[in-house]
């Protein structure tokens, strides 16, 4: 699964100057292109032209490892998993060299999700857990200043909250093991197709629960979990 998120602040309430709009959907739709559909296109158009399966996976993988050092460029810093995303295709791009095994290539792909997976489910020692600062970014002040006191005094929205970044850390830990699977297992041909649309079923799966346990919430304790206001506001 790809977890590159643009890390913008959520802008006080306005209307909307033109051309504003656009942007929430580039922001999801250029790194959905870089991390799925270029490098799926440039792997079987690569395989089209009788490229080896370890080079057109080399190829192909090297999309999203270079966009992650353009954007560390280009923000002049470098976040974790940008740094990792190219340290495991350098890796994985090693070790098939010296194994002859493509599909060592292929194991990259559940070592992004493994990683991810880890590090939302240890935050759940932090402070605040992985989807409380998740749903700061949907939040404006005056919400965020009620999320701090709903967390401060009242048990079960921390635990819903708690709940819900157990759930986000299993789902990736289960894509990651999938992709293990499917790297193993399946054609190598078949893998890339595959792997990204079950990463990213298992994204869709989890962002429905999430949603609905979130109205659930809301509808019976007056808060919501993620959103802007009470439902008495």
């Amino acid at each position: 699964m790809d977890t590159s998120a643009p890390h913008t602040d959520t802008p006080a309430p306005h209307t909307p100057a033109a051309g504003h709009g656009s942007r929430p959907a580039r922001a999801l739709l250029i790194p959905l292109a870089v991390t799925i559909v270029l490098p799926m296109v440039l792997y079987y158009a690569l395989r089209a032209q009788g490229v080896a399966q370890w080079q057109a996976l080399l190829f192909s993988g090297a999309i999203p490892a270079a966009h992650a050092l353009a954007t560390a460029v280009v923000r002049r810093r470098a976040e974790f998993f940008d740094l990792f995303v190219v340290a495991l295709l350098a890796v994985s791009a090693v070790t098939s060299l010296i194994s002859g095994n493509p599909r060592v290539l292929l194991l990259k792909d559940a070592g992004l999700p493994a990683l991810l997976g880890a590090w939302i489910l240890a935050t759940l020692f932090f402070s605040r857990p992985f989807t409380f600062h998740f749903g700061s970014r949907l939040r404006g002040p005056a919400a965020a200043a009620e999320a701090e006191r709903a967390w401060r005094d009242r048990p079960e929205f921390r635990e819903a909250l708690r709940r819900l970044t157990v759930l986000w850390g299993c789902f990736q830990l289960l894509d990651a093991f999938l992709s293990t699977v499917a790297a193993l297992v399946l054609p190598i041909d078949a893998v890339p197709v595959t792997g990204r649309f079950l990463s990213y079923g298992l994204l869709a799966a989890v962002a429905v629960i999430t949603v609905r346990r979130s109205r659930r919430f809301r509808a019976q304790h007056g808060i919501a979990l993620f959103g802007a206001r009470t439902a008495a506001g």
